[in-house]
């Protein structure tokens, strides 16, 4: 499964922006059991920002609740993101991630991740 993201970019503090991500998926038999975002700003840890499962289960991490909103459209296997009021710590570079899986011929099932290649977000105070 490869990652396309985008909508990456500089804003100003308590602005808005909103980014994409679309999975390609190339080999049958592969099911994607959900897609969502992560951040990484210098010097610290990758954290969790959003995921979405197909059935429409969210997930956030608590510094962006109630200010990010996922949603996907499953027929393109893509994800968007909306950020609003966002603040100079939401700068970071942003990843898209997938979760995949797929069942060898015994029934037993393999879980897959893939990673985007990252996104720039840059909120000036």
């Amino acid at each position: 499964v490869q990652l396309q993201a985008s909508g990456g970019g500089l804003v100003q503090a308590g602005g808005s922006l909103r980014l994409s991500c679309a999975a390609s998926v190339r080999i049958s038999g592969i099911s994607i059991d959900g897609m969502g975002w992560y951040r990484q700003a210098p010097g610290k840890e990758r954290e969790l920002v959003a995921t979405i499962t197909p059935g429409g289960t969210t997930d956030y991490g608590n510094s962006v609740k109630g200010r990010f909103s996922i949603s996907g459209d499953n027929a393109k296997n893509t994800v968007y993101l909306q950020m609003n009021s966002l603040k100079p710590e939401d700068t970071a570079v942003y990843y898209c991630r997938c979760y995949y899986s797929d069942y060898n011929p015994s029934g037993d099932k393999s879980v897959y991740g893939s990673w985007g290649q990252g996104t720039q977000v840059t909120v000036s105070s």
